[in-house]
């Protein structure tokens, strides 16, 4: 089977070529606004322009003609809704012009089924971090559950919004990484974790005063922010992979990229005698490849989206899904 799989949640737009043994091509093509946060018209109109090219460069990187694609799979939810809006627009077009079921796939679970799909983990804990996502997430009786996640921010949203404070430019994941590799001073700044949850907003409203102040240096700050908010992160994916008694650690998200985050999971891990996997930054961050494997998955076990319930599903969370494939 040969599944062509859109992404477009949020300011990626993309689209891969998946088949049931490997994947083909995952084309992925970014919005990057000059200034400030993403505004949802312009996320939509950067998604058609680049729309053609996209699919283009998908089917031939992956040697396939549009004709012997089998099944097509978009991203329906959580997401942008204008952004959203787009993909399934051409999933709908595609399945009419080429005759083909289609399938809606829930975005955060497709970043744990991909990590199925390319490791070897068998049943892992994801922690799962990105823009407006950060949850820990476990497959238990029929559905992936949410065992933690953020009360306020995102965390990746969080640290976008301190890198314009700081003047860093967006993403700001990169550049406060970039910078925290220089920092050499811990600052203190507010440790909220609650039970098995974490809270940022306290901790966005200190750093901004601490900016105000100008007592401190780029490099410290971000270098602090690091420490304190991965700590976090790791303690409740600790926590999550003791309660339901699981011995492996799947990353996913942009924000997985960061090597530090990825050294304290590598720690804590070492320590639990679990095993921890981590992807390529190509199917950590926002991509179509991880559409494509899980609508394969889905469409294997029966489910199917129908014309009519092709849908969008901004507000979708991850355990509204009935998880049928496994």
């Amino acid at each position: 089977m040969i599944c062509l799989g859109i992404e477009s949640t949020a300011h990626t737009f993309g689209i891969s070529i998946v088949s049931d043994q490997k994947v083909l091509s995952n084309i992925i093509t970014a919005y990057k606004p000059k200034s400030g946060g993403l505004i949802p018209g312009k996320l939509a109109d950067h998604h058609v322009e680049v729309l053609e090219d996209t699919l283009r460069k998908a089917l031939e990187k992956a040697r396939v003609n549009i004709k012997n694609i089998d099944l097509i799979a978009f991203s329906q939810g959580p997401g942008i809704g204008h952004a959203l809006r787009i993909g399934a627009g051409l999933a709908r077009s595609l399945s009419i012009l080429l005759n083909k079921p289609m399938i809606g796939v829930n975005h955060c679970i497709a970043h744990l089924e991909i990590g199925r799909f390319l490791t070897k983990a068998k049943d892992p804990v994801l922690l799962y971090v990105s823009g407006a996502n950060t949850q820990v997430i476990a497959y238990e009786a029929g559905k992936y559950r949410v065992f933690g996640e953020t009360l306020d921010l995102g965390v990746g949203n969080f640290l976008d919004t301190f890198a314009r404070e700081l003047g860093l430019g967006f993403p700001g994941g990169p550049r406060i990484e970039e910078f925290a590799r220089k920092g050499k001073k811990y600052i203190k700044l507010p440790y909220s974790v609650k039970g098995m949850d974490i809270s940022l907003g306290g901790m966005e409203t200190n750093l901004r005063q601490k900016i105000k102040e100008k007592k401190h240096s780029k490099s410290d700050l971000c270098f602090s922010i690091q420490e304190t908010v991965f700590a976090m992160l790791v303690e409740v994916a600790e926590r999550a992979m003791a309660h339901t008694d699981k011995n492996e650690l799947l990353l996913g998200g942009g924000v997985a990229c960061n090597k530090r985050l990825q050294k304290m999971c590598e720690i804590m891990c070492k320590e639990r005698k679990a095993e921890l996997f981590v992807l390529e930054n190509q199917f950590l961050i926002d991509n179509a490849a991880m559409i494509a494997i899980t609508g394969i998955e889905m469409f294997k076990a029966g489910m199917k989206t129908n014309l009519k319930d092709a849908n969008i599903r901004p507000y979708e969370r991850t355990d509204d899904v009935d998880v049928k494939w496994r």
